[in-house]
């Protein structure tokens, strides 16, 4: 297997480079990435640091680093260039030609995609963070009023992480609630929920997925045996199907993936 090192260069945190590229090295199958992350290069001597690194590593390995990077400042990305490296810069092919359509200047200031500018969009996603964290089992059912969307579900099928991504992603005020298995014999919504049907919003898995999911957590239990999974997937949607609750199939979905679809679905505002 070819194996290949990357470095993911950023003025600030490196989540955008992180991002972009890793997007992009999903598209080769058959080459193992070692990945190293390098935040906060704000200046040219930090720079003249990671080329040294840069090129260190290009030694050892005898082929060339890939580097992915957004470096703002024309300065340290033309310090970056100076590396024995494989350089895609992610800003300046699409600063330029903005610039020039818009005929006005960018700032050139770094920090600008990830810094807290607007504080109240801060306060709003670490609110909806928070409402998400307290409304995470639905035991407690804390202010559905405020809910954009309430997702439920059998236990380990995605609902947490995606409420949780939500929040921090789109200020979206998600809860969950995860279907007991008295819910699902009864095949009636949980009373807390009634008043709330049209915030609902299903998850299924399939069961093999959610065996697999749920024996790592607690092995050769009744929770995790095959026929109690499959009881509870089938009655989860043959309740989804009793209450016209919409749904998706989380199989082999991320995080985002998920909620990408949900908001495709609905009419829930991304506040952020």
């Amino acid at each position: 297997m070819i194996k290949r090192t990357v470095f993911f260069l950023s003025d600030q945190t490196g989540v955008t480079a992180e991002t972009m590229g890793h997007s992009l090295l999903t598209q080769f199958d058959g080459v193992e990435f070692r990945q190293i992350t390098v935040p906060f290069i704000s200046s040219v001597d930090k720079a003249v640091e990671v080329v040294r690194k840069i090129n260190l590593v290009g030694e050892m390995e005898g082929t060339k680093p890939i580097v992915f990077g957004t470096l703002i400042q024309p300065e340290v990305r033309d310090t970056m260039r100076t590396a024995n490296a494989f350089f895609l810069d992610f800003f300046e092919p699409f600063l330029t030609p903005l610039e020039a359509e818009l005929q006005v200047h960018s700032h050139h200031t770094a920090g600008r995609t990830h810094r807290m500018a607007d504080t109240n969009e801060y306060v709003l996603r670490i609110d909806a963070t928070n409402f998400a964290l307290a409304n995470d089992d639905g035991s407690l059912a804390r202010d559905y009023d405020r809910a954009d969307i309430i997702m439920i579900g059998v236990s380990r099928s995605g609902k947490t992480p995606t409420c949780l991504y939500m929040a921090m992603q789109y200020g979206v005020f998600a809860a969950n609630y995860p279907l007991t298995e008295d819910d699902l014999e009864s095949r009636n919504l949980p009373g807390n929920l009634e008043a709330y049907k049209k915030k609902l919003f299903g998850l299924t898995i399939q069961p093999e997925r959610l065996q697999q999911i749920r024996n790592e957590r607690r092995p050769n239990s009744r929770y995790s045996s095959a026929q109690q999974v499959a009881f509870e997937v089938r009655a989860a949607e043959s309740l989804f199907e009793r209450h016209a609750i919409p749904v998706i199939d989380a199989t082999g979905s991320s995080v985002e993936e998920i909620a990408s679809r949900i908001l495709d679905r609905t009419d829930i505002e991304r506040r952020l």
